[in-house]
């Protein structure tokens, strides 16, 4: 039923223009009820997007099942890849979609909240791994959103040219971008500088600038 419904709205989307399809249109066309695609879809604009909730959830376990041994870079690239995946298993209806969503204002707004998404899940990953590093939110934030500005355009390119280049070269080539500028042994934890220590041997009755004297003396300062 979910496919069904998929399939109507996307069938009545060109013919009609997404604006003027109504869910009405698209139960009727599906031949079920307006409760049948709210169990799937919480709105019209979910129908455009169906899979990437399951990708979402898809790349939340890949990067949780990571172990500590891996390169963190390395781990985000691939988890982005299975966004791409999930492109190329349906190249037709992934070009239909990029057309439809380059027309519709609303849709772009509801694709980068969707993207947004998918930089947060590798961000909070990258911030586990790169914990008690020197700058490592700020690192962790710059490479997860490298990682998704070379994906994404790595997946454009795919899609202008209506599916037909090699997808998985394209992505490769983008992401080795980033895991060439980021890549490697993660930051090491800043050490804590010591502290000096200076121990002046003074006489009792010294008076106090003397021994103040002193210790700059030996502090190179004065």
């Amino acid at each position: 039923m979910r496919d069904a419904l998929v399939a109507a709205a996307f069938q009545l989307f060109p013919e009609r223009g997404y604006e003027q399809t109504t869910i009405d249109d698209i139960v009727t066309l599906a031949g079920v009820g307006r409760r049948s695609f709210f169990r799937y879809f919480p709105s019209k604009e979910d129908v455009v997007f169906p899979d990437h909730e399951r990708c979402l959830a898809d790349m939340t376990a890949f990067l949780a099942a990571g172990g500590d041994d891996e390169e963190p870079v390395r781990r985000v690239c691939d988890a982005a890849r299975l966004v791409l995946r999930m492109y190329a298993e349906n190249p037709t209806f992934s070009v239909q979609r990029y057309r439809l969503t380059k027309k519709v204002p609303g849709l772009r707004a509801y694709e980068l909240s969707v993207v947004w998404r998918y930089e947060r899940a590798l961000a909070e990953y990258l911030r586990r791994r790169f914990a008690g590093h020197r700058d490592g939110t700020l690192q962790a934030d710059v490479i997860a959103a490298a990682v998704v500005a070379a994906h994404n355009n790595a997946l454009r390119s795919w899609l202008r040219s209506d599916g037909q280049d090699d997808a998985s070269a394209t992505v490769d080539h983008a992401l080795a971008y980033v895991q060439s500028a980021f890549g490697g042994t993660p930051v090491p934890p800043a050490r804590e500088q010591p502290e000096d220590v200076v121990v002046v041997v003074s006489r009792r009755d010294a008076p106090l600038w003397r021994v103040v004297q002193e210790i700059e003396s030996t502090l190179g300062r004065g």
